[in-house]
C-alpha cells in the first residue's frame, strides 16, 4: 500500500459517512458529535477543518449570516494577491471543512449547557445535540453560553478566555472575534486553527502535525510517521495537485452568484 493511502482512505470514509451521528437515549433523542462548533464564519470553519482532520466527529451549527459576507472585496487575506470575493472564500472554507469530514447544519443555537457527560446543545428549532467539546465562534452572540463563561462588554460583548481560547468552563472554547481577536478575517481563521489544536492537546490526542510530506521524508530516515502526517509518492502528489488545480479553476471561472449583502440597517 502506498504510504499515505490508508490515512487518506480513512478521511474519504469519514467524509462519506459525515456524521452518521451516534444517538443517545434520554427523555429525548439527541445527535451526538465529539465537537460542536457554534458559528460558520472563518473562525468556526477553520476550527472545524482541524478537528475533523484529526478524526474527531465535528458538527458545525451555522445560523447562516457570517459578517464577512458583507465585505465587497477581501484584499488582505494571504494567498490572494488581487483579493478575493469574500462569499467565495467562505464557500471554499466550508467545502474544505466538509472534505475534511465535518458536517454542517443550518441552525441557530439557543442554549449550551454543561453537565457530567459533556455538553447539551439546543437550537431555537428545539433540535438537540450532545458534545464532548464546544467551540463558540459566533460574532457577538453570547446569550446561549452556559454559566461559568465570563462575558465582558467593550461596546460589544466578548468572552473572557486565555490566549488559546480556553474559557472558564472546561471543554468550552471561544474563537475569533468572540474571543476578542482583531476584526480581521485572517486573524480569526488563524485563531480558529489555534483553538482547534489547543482542543486536541487538551483532549490528549497525539501531537498533531497535519502535514503531507514527500515519500520517504520521515520513513527513509528511520523515523515513524508523526501522528496526523502522511507520505505520498510523486504520482499521488501529481494527482492531488491536478485535482486542486481543476477545483480552483472551476471555483474562479465565473463571478460569485450571490447578491452583495450590506448592513441590515441599509436593507430595503
Amino acid at each position: 500500500m502506498r504510504r499515505g493511502t490508508r490515512s487518506r482512505s480513512i478521511r474519504v470514509a469519514r467524509r462519506s459517512r459525515r456524521i452518521q451521528v451516534r444517538r443517545t437515549r434520554g427523555s429525548t433523542m439527541a445527535d451526538t458529535a465529539e465537537v460542536v462548533i457554534v458559528g460558520g464564519g472563518v473562525a468556526g470553519l477553520s476550527a472545524a477543518t482541524f478537528t475533523a482532520r484529526a478524526d474527531l466527529e465535528t458538527l458545525v451549527l451555522d445560523a447562516g449570516s457570517p459578517i464577512l459576507r458583507r465585505n465587497a472585496h477581501l484584499e488582505n487575506y494571504p494567498g490572494f494577491p488581487a483579493g478575493v470575493n469574500a462569499r467565495l472564500l467562505l464557500d471554499m472554507m466550508a467545502e474544505g471543512a466538509e472534505r475534511a469530514g465535518a458536517d454542517r447544519r443550518e441552525a441557530r443555537v439557543a442554549r449550551v449547557a454543561r453537565d457530567d457527560d459533556g455538553f447539551a446543545v439546543e437550537t431555537d428549532a428545539a433540535d438537540r445535540y450532545r458534545a464532548d467539546y464546544v467551540v463558540a465562534a459566533t460574532k457577538n452572540a453570547t446569550d446561549y453560553l452556559p454559566p461559568g463563561v465570563d462575558v465582558v462588554d467593550r461596546g460589544k460583548p466578548f468572552v473572557e478566555c486565555d490566549e488559546r481560547g480556553r474559557t472558564g468552563v472546561e471543554g468550552l472554547y471561544a474563537a475569533g472575534r468572540l474571543a476578542g481577536k482583531p476584526h480581521q478575517a485572517v486573524v480569526s481563521a488563524g485563531h480558529g486553527a489555534e483553538v482547534a489544536v489547543t482542543l486536541l492537546e487538551d483532549a490528549d490526542r497525539p501531537f498533531y502535525h497535519d502535514w503531507v510530506a514527500p515519500e520517504g521524508y520521515f520513513t527513509d530516515r528511520g523515523r515513524d510517521l508523526p501522528p496526523g502526517c502522511e507520505e505520498i509518492d510523486d504520482e499521488e502528489r501529481r494527482r492531488r495537485e491536478a485535482e486542486s488545480l481543476a477545483l480552483m479553476r472551476e471555483r474562479f471561472a465565473e463571478p460569485h452568484p450571490s447578491e452583495q449583502p450590506t448592513h441590515p440597517s441599509l436593507d430595503r
